[in-house]
């Protein structure tokens, strides 16, 4: 098990010691907790809040619990949900709540939409804000070092 002793590894690894373990791992396509590893490497403290006008312009699933949204190109933001998030992997397209154009932490939800589900809200249990260009820059340097291709955030959600 290849990927899950990758898993092991990253736990508690800075930025740095991260991309190293990650590189090692290159051979190999990224796991989902991976991936999230290291979205949550280049993630600050958790906000109350971001502002949301309209839709996103990227958003990537990050396995069931996670997803990251770009409401603007070099502004992200990392939600955590509250349990697990039906269809969010295979989602062709995600929506969100807002009040008055702001995305609140344990009050707003996120919808997988997809033409065959239902569709079922997925509440945000936390918000943090991404270091877009470190997170960009280290996905580069994975791909780079060998990782397959189309692992980069395409904003596809897919």
């Amino acid at each position: 098990m290849i990927a899950s002793s990758c898993s092991r590894r990253l736990a508690g690894l800075s930025t740095g010691i991260l991309m190293l373990v990650l590189t090692a791992c290159a051979g190999q396509r990224i796991s989902d907790t991976d991936r999230l590893a290291l979205y949550r490497a280049h993630a600050g403290e958790p906000v109350s809040s971001f502002r949301l006008l309209g839709t996103p312009t990227q958003w990537v699933a990050l396995g069931s619990g996670a997803v990251a949204v770009w409401p603007r190109q070099s502004e992200a933001f990392l939600l955590t949900f509250s349990g697990p998030c039906p269809d969010i992997e295979f989602a062709q397209a995600i929506s969100l709540t807002s009040t008055q154009g702001r995305v609140h932490a344990r009050f707003d939800r996120v919808m997988a939409l997809n033409r065959q589900s239902i569709q079922i809200p997925c509440h945000i249990a936390e918000i943090q804000p991404l270091d877009v260009a470190a997170l960009r820059a280290a996905e580069r340097a994975l791909r780079d070092g060998g990782e397959a291709s189309g692992q980069a955030s395409d904003g596809s959600g897919t």
